[in-house]
């Protein structure tokens, strides 16, 4: 028993020592050391086999009566960060500095931008680098695909969501990533070609990146320590509140059209964020 003791107070001073030191380069804005991503990376990976993921928990309870009840219990709901992940935990003191993308420092970014929108990408058709605070206010589908996958056919439930309900301010946003299964292997130009010619995706996407990689994507880790959820396939999806706060995560078997994600964006749409 005390060995067991050891070796778990030993694991958690070597995260705590990571994360101090990631904690303090992205405060500093200083590049990540490739040898660093490297120690990081087996904390940060979870299932990165070719296997399909196995059920994931999800913040949403399983009854419906949940779905009637105010959007902010959900949270709640969710029990406290020290049921989640190890990830979650050591990720949290992270996501808590200012985010760092490209050449913008996080003061570059309006003073309303969210803390987690304030991260800035590239889109996948044209390349330009975009920052997430044009999100800011809306609710937000984040998912990340892959071209060549089983639940690839999910592009068509996305886009047919996007477009039911965008005029209600949801943005379905789609990050490729060849992390599961090398199933995205193309470049971006490929990836844009497939997802217009192929299921007609006018929804914003960004260029293909590692959600298992924090200095790759930021937004996956901030999301992952937000929901204690951390992407296990492709298609795995985050809802964001118009507040930019992560509500729940779904698992890559939830479609587009499933009843407990759509009544969630619908209760979430229906709040409105005071002007002024």
């Amino acid at each position: 028993m005390n060995t067991t003791r050891f070796r778990l107070a030993s694991l958690a001073l070597g995260v705590a020592a990571l994360v101090l030191v990631v904690a303090t380069l992205a405060l500093h804005d200083v590049a990540w050391p490739d040898a660093l991503v490297r120690a990081v990376a087996p904390i940060a990976s979870i299932d990165r086999s070719a296997h399909p993921p196995p059920e994931a928990s999800v913040a949403v309870a399983d009854d419906d009566s949940t779905l009637d009840a105010p959007v902010g219990s959900l949270l709640a709901q969710a029990g406290p960060l020290e049921h989640a992940p190890l990830l979650a935990a050591a990720a949290a003191p992270v996501v808590s500095a200012p985010s760092v993308r490209g050449d913008r420092a996080g003061s570059d970014f309006p003073a309303e931008c969210p803390a987690l929108l304030r991260q800035q990408f590239n889109r996948l058709q044209t390349g330009e680098p975009q920052s997430l605070c044009q999100f800011r206010g809306k609710v937000l589908l984040v998912v990340n695909t892959a071209s060549y996958c089983a639940y690839t056919g999910q592009y068509e439930g996305l886009e047919a969501l996007y477009r039911k309900y965008r005029a209600r301010g949801l943005v379905v946003v789609g990050f490729p990533s060849n992390d599961f299964g090398g199933q995205e292997p193309g470049t971006n130009r490929d990836i844009a070609q497939f997802c217009r010619l192929t299921y007609g995706v006018e929804f914003p996407m960004f260029e293909k990146s590692s959600v298992t990689s924090v200095a790759s994507n930021p937004l996956f880790a901030q999301l992952t320590a937000s929901t204690g959820v951390a992407p296990q396939w492709n298609f795995y999806k985050y809802v964001v509140d118009r507040h930019g706060k992560p509500v729940a995560a779904f698992d890559s078997k939830t479609t587009p059209q499933d009843h407990k994600l759509v009544r969630l964006v619908e209760g979430l749409l229906a709040e409105r964020i005071p002007e002024g």
